[in-house]
């Protein structure tokens, strides 16, 4: 019998697979009747020296992707077979922030991410979110690759 899902976290990373993990996200969303959640991290190494308003920076943040992703949002809302649509952003040091106050509180059963296609010197310096999730999550992980 094939895995159903309920509650399905989709990692937002602002960057080019952004569309197609939420494209992905929704679709699964609605072929399993599952709650929705997508989480988006806002990089707070950069800010931390500078006394930034990390609410109004996630504020920004969160409007900035509803705009992006209007269309998708819009459509995931208004699907019946989705039971509930949320977008949820915080500010934090990546890999902590998106396990412990965004993916933790949801207990999703699948997580969707994105693979952000960085090269071998980038990746050695900051590591991997997709790889992170599929070594630490206890639930299913998929990585929509790039096109």
């Amino acid at each position: 019998m094939a895995q159903e899902y309920t509650k399905i976290f989709a990692a937002l990373d602002g960057a080019s697979t952004q569309e197609a993990v939420a494209e992905r996200a929704i679709a699964l969303a609605a072929d399993n009747h599952a709650a929705l959640v997508f989480g988006h991290v806002i990089d707070s190494v950069p800010y931390e020296a500078s006394g930034v308003d990390f609410e109004a920076l996630c504020a920004e943040g969160k409007k900035r992707i509803e705009g992006e992703l209007a269309g998708l949002l819009d459509a995931a809302r208004g699907n019946d077979a989705i039971p509930s649509v949320e977008l949820v952003v915080r500010a934090g040091r990546i890999n902590d922030t998106l396990e412990h106050q965004l993916i933790e509180p949801v207990e999703p059963d699948l997580i969707v991410c994105g693979e952000r296609g960085l090269s071998n010197i980038k990746y050695a310096f900051v590591g991997s979110v997709s790889t992170f999730l599929i070594r630490n999550m206890r639930c299913d992980v998929l990585v929509v690759k790039q096109d």
